[in-house]
């Protein structure tokens, strides 16, 4: 794959199946701070609606986002600002 949100994205639609994802990479504007490099690649906002998180809470659903992801946080990415919701939920 050719880009990091790309990998996110995949990774994310194989951990959570039916899910819908939406990945957008922020690095951009977080240049200069903690994490950030000159490539980018390192900051992104998450978007995930999945039947698998109805009836969890907002915890358990950002662990299993952090686990499914644990790759990428090892491979340079810094930061993930999350929005996780079941189906149905506003």
């Amino acid at each position: 794959m050719s880009s990091r949100a790309e990998r996110l994205r995949a990774t994310l639609l194989h951990a959570f199946p039916g899910a819908e994802v939406a990945v957008q990479d922020d690095s951009h504007r977080h240049a200069g701070h903690a994490g950030a490099r000159p490539g980018g690649e390192t900051h992104y906002s998450v978007r995930v609606v999945a039947p698998g998180f109805a009836g969890m809470t907002r915890l358990a659903r950002s662990r299993a986002v952090h686990a499914a992801l644990e790759a990428e946080f090892g491979g340079g990415m810094h930061a993930l600002a999350l929005e996780l919701r079941a189906p149905g939920e506003a």
